[in-house]
């Protein structure tokens, strides 16, 4: 009902696409108790589909879920060291910031001060 063009392209499964009227289209899909699906709108003229909307629609649902499930989410991952953090401390940390950045992850390090170990901000 919402397709206002004079012309589309009727594309089907194994057969040419052809140009017909809007009208002509819509009365096939009728016939077959089908719908007529626009499918690509901004094409000359534009390409439309008879099948069921609902499972058109379901369709695209279930591709939007899946490459939504696909997409990796990016997991920010922090290290904090301290002014006074030891040699040994440092490498353990180290290596755990190798690790997180293996897996993927992005990596926040960042040194902290407490108190009075502001004073030793050359350490930091």
């Amino acid at each position: 009902d919402k397709i206002t063009v004079r012309e589309i392209r009727l594309v089907r499964e194994g057969q040419e696409p052809q140009v017909m009227n809007t009208s002509d289209a819509l009365r096939e899909a009728e016939a077959e108790g089908l719908d007529l699906v626009e499918i690509s709108p901004k094409a000359d003229p534009p390409v439309c589909k008879i099948l069921d909307y609902k499972k058109f629609l379901y369709n695209q649902k279930k591709k939007q879920k899946e490459l939504k499930a696909k997409q990796s989410k990016v997991v920010l991952k922090e290290i904090r060291f301290g002014p006074n953090t030891d040699d040994h401390d440092f490498n353990f940390k180290l290596a755990h910031a190798k690790k997180f950045l293996e897996e993927g992850s992005k990596l926040k390090a960042y040194v902290f001060f407490r108190g009075r170990t502001i004073v030793f901000k050359d350490r930091g």
